[in-house]
């Protein structure tokens, strides 16, 4: 799949990403490395993810004039983390943009059917009212990314961002397919599933890896 297939898909190209993704997906690379070349990762994929922000004009008084400038205004966005492993992405993107509220969406894969089954929901009572940036490390099947986004279509929200550290085209496509109004932003598109819905080449189970339980 060429990303120019998908419309509202955008692959990161940017040589910083491409060396921190090798160092994620070394499996030599133990859980403190992982978790901090995420961090940094998420830094840098907060760029497009952040793009469609809404700004307000604002007067501004600077040590030498007033100037007119473009900030931020409340309800601030809110970044929705599928727990666990989307806690590593969305942690960074708060790093950006500490003025956003952090929501949670509790969903794993059930190990038999490939399923995704949700077991926990936090998210602010205004969240309708804000943009939403939706962030879990791994887009495989597209399941929980599916899932989650019907959670937030449900409840009424309309403004939100997909974003991820590696995508397969498998999960592009199904995401698109239920959601394509939403758009998707990603560190890599690689190359395919494997028979147990793992990406390849992929970087392994984000969750394990980050927290050091693999």
């Amino acid at each position: 799949m060429n990303a120019s297939q998908i419309p509202g898909l955008t692959v990161m190209d940017h040589p910083l990403v491409d060396h921190k993704l090798s160092i994620l997906r070394d499996h030599e690379s133990p859980p403190h490395r992982f978790r901090q070349t995420l961090h940094e990762l998420s830094w840098l994929l907060a760029y497009p993810a952040f793009a469609a922000l809404k700004t307000e004009g604002v007067d501004i008084q600077t040590p030498l004039e007033v100037t007119s400038c473009q900030a931020m205004q409340p309800p601030y966005p809110c970044l929705v983390s599928i727990l666990r492993a989307g806690n590593g992405l969305i942690d960074g993107f708060s790093q950006v943009c500490p003025e956003a509220s952090v929501g949670h969406l509790g969903l794993y894969r059930d190990h038999d059917t490939m399923a995704p089954i949700s077991y926990y929901n936090s998210l602010p009572t205004d969240i309708t009212q804000r943009q939403v940036i939706l962030g879990d490390p791994m887009l495989a099947t597209g399941g929980s990314a599916v899932m989650a986004l019907d959670t937030l279509r449900e409840i009424g929200v309309r403004d939100i961002v997909f974003s991820c550290l590696v995508a397969a085209p498998e999960g592009v496509k199904a995401l698109h397919d239920a959601h394509p109004d939403v758009p998707i932003v990603t560190a890599a598109l690689d190359r395919e599933l494997n028979e147990s819905c793992y990406i390849l080449p992929g970087l392994g189970d984000a969750g394990d890896r980050i927290y050091g339980t693999g």
